[in-house]
């Protein structure tokens, strides 16, 4: 039977482009897994690896006219979305390249043998190892951010672990150049083309997160089939990590004297948030717990005025759309459901943003209105009306895990009085990071950054954007009694590569 074909799709049309590739079969898979579990030695050079990384970001800045033409063309994003994407992306791979060259992310522990303690201690070293080859599945919202060249891929080959990567069937022909790209900076400094592989295809995934070479896996995407690869993973004779952000209502709280206070520029943020990259980022406000009442009216009526004034848009694929439509169509269904902006269709091929209303107390209990508690991706939001601060904590009390939970306060809640100190205290254990009175479409690339929260939000507690989302990849080895000579370098006391380290309980750089 002949592979399937892997077409370029154009979202703003529907139609096909060009063909990319074909699927892969479960030999082409083996392949490019053994590939790259062969090229595991290739990247132990820490400063190789900084190197490759480094070369990796220049040349994707060199091609950067040509990867961001294919890349709108497959994803209908905008050059300047892309151009910005792209940048942050090369910013990721040189961050994670210092990362590497400081060496704080090994965790080097050695405590020299102490026979008064109880019980005593042995002469005990320990730092962190790669894991080994990591499957990447690719995001359909991010097609450079969290793609072949993304947070996960950096983050691995910065571990010293190589990379195979299922490639997203949105951009499959973005996919392959970008593929090249890093395989051209690996050459650059000697390392095998293993060490970043790609296939496409359903099947591909499925076979690639069962391939006993394996180690762990990444993956960003929906919760049914993130879910699935999830199980997959865990299923396997030997189990693996399977580090999944799955998917994010992002609530947000909006308290009384808040809304006295700027209803209407809290209005304009939400609309401007929700609608943000045609509401396809991850982190898009999909609840918002507004007080009833006049404050929260001058609200309601500013977000009508700004979704009302926001262009149709063109999701990621028809699919997509399809599924927004639906979504859109069973939640306006639902008893005491308003729609002051309804989001729809567009056009033929575009969708109008909206939002939805309903009275909080719906969703206090189990019951038809749980609906609203999903997420629905796409350029729409739900605004729920609480009477009181109880039926709003209600509502939270109910709630998923999140990647962000936010709040907006007023100057003397922000100051510690009133609700602020126990909503923020409601809040941080259902999401992974928690803001006030700010927006959550935006996840900087810095040390002290989690992307990452109480499932379904992601499926561990690990981050995958920022500095620590090396630590996915690693897994620690204590050396008890090992002579000197035996020891690895990292390991040894005269420390011959500089490593920060903790000796006998004390930090030394």
């Amino acid at each position: 039977m002949a592979a399937a074909p892997v077409w370029s799709v154009d979202p703003r049309t529907g139609k096909r482009r060009e063909q990319v590739a074909v699927e892969a079969t479960a030999q082409e898979v083996d392949d490019a897994v053994r590939a790259a579990h062969a090229a595991r030695a290739s990247l132990a050079d820490r400063a190789v690896r900084a190197a490759f990384l480094r070369t990796a970001a220049e040349q994707l800045e060199a091609a950067r006219d040509g990867l961001v033409e294919t890349a709108d063309a497959e994803s209908a994003l905008g050059p300047v979305r892309l151009t910005g994407e792209l940048a942050r992306t090369c910013y990721q791979l040189r961050a994670f390249a210092d990362t590497v060259d400081e060496g704080a992310f090994l965790d080097v522990i050695i405590n020299h043998p102490d026979a008064t303690a109880t019980p005593p201690i042995p002469d005990l070293r320990r730092h962190k190892v790669p894991l080994g080859t990591v499957a990447v599945y690719a995001a359909s919202n991010f097609p450079f951010a969290f793609s072949v060249a993304g947070g996960d891929t950096a983050s691995a080959l910065a571990a010293g672990c190589p990379v195979v990567v299922k490639a997203h069937p949105d951009h499959p022909a973005l996919s392959e150049l970008v593929a090249k790209v890093l395989r051209r900076a690996a050459a650059a400094h000697g390392l095998p083309e293993g060490v970043v592989g790609l296939v496409h295809g359903f099947a591909a995934g499925v076979e690639l997160v069962r391939h006993p070479l394996v180690t762990a896996a990444g993956f960003t995407g929906s919760v049914r089939g993130g879910r699935a690869l999830f199980d997959a993973a865990a299923a396997r004779p030997a189990p693996i990590p399977f580090h999944g952000e799955l998917g994010s209502l992002n609530p947000v709280v909006v308290t009384e004297a808040a809304a006295d206070e700027r209803a209407e520029a809290i209005g304009a943020g939400l609309a401007g948030s929700m609608t943000l990259g045609v509401g396809q980022f991850c982190v898009k406000p999909g609840l918002v717990l507004v007080p009833s009442g006049a404050a929260g009216d001058r609200l309601l009526t500013a977000l009508t005025d700004a979704v009302s004034d926001t262009d149709a848009g063109v999701l990621l694929d028809h699919r997509m759309r399809d599924n927004f439509l639906a979504g859109v169509g069973e939640r306006a269904k639902l008893p005491e459901v308003e729609s002051p902006v309804t989001p729809g269709a567009g056009g033929e091929h575009t969708v109008s943003a909206g939002f939805l209303t309903v009275p909080a107390v719906r969703l206090t209990a189990d019951g038809e209105h749980d609906l609203l508690l999903e997420e629905c991706f796409g350029p729409v939001t739900v605004v729920a009306r609480y009477s009181d601060d109880a039926e709003a904590g209600a509502v939270l009390s109910r709630l998923p895990g999140n990647l962000t939970a936010t709040v907006h306060l007023s100057a003397g809640e922000a100051a510690g009085e009133g609700r602020g100190p126990a909503l923020l205290a409601e809040l941080t254990p259902i999401a992974g990071r928690v803001l006030v009175d700010g927006w959550p479409t935006g996840v900087a690339v810095a040390a002290a950054q989690h992307h990452g929260g109480p499932y379904p939000a992601t499926t561990s507690t690990s981050t995958s954007v920022g500095g620590t989302a090396i630590e996915r990849w690693m897994r620690p080895v204590a050396y008890q009694g090992v002579p000197e000579a035996l020891l690895p370098a990292e390991l040894r006391d005269d420390n011959p590569l500089g490593l920060p380290r903790r000796i006998d309980g004390r930090l030394e750089r």
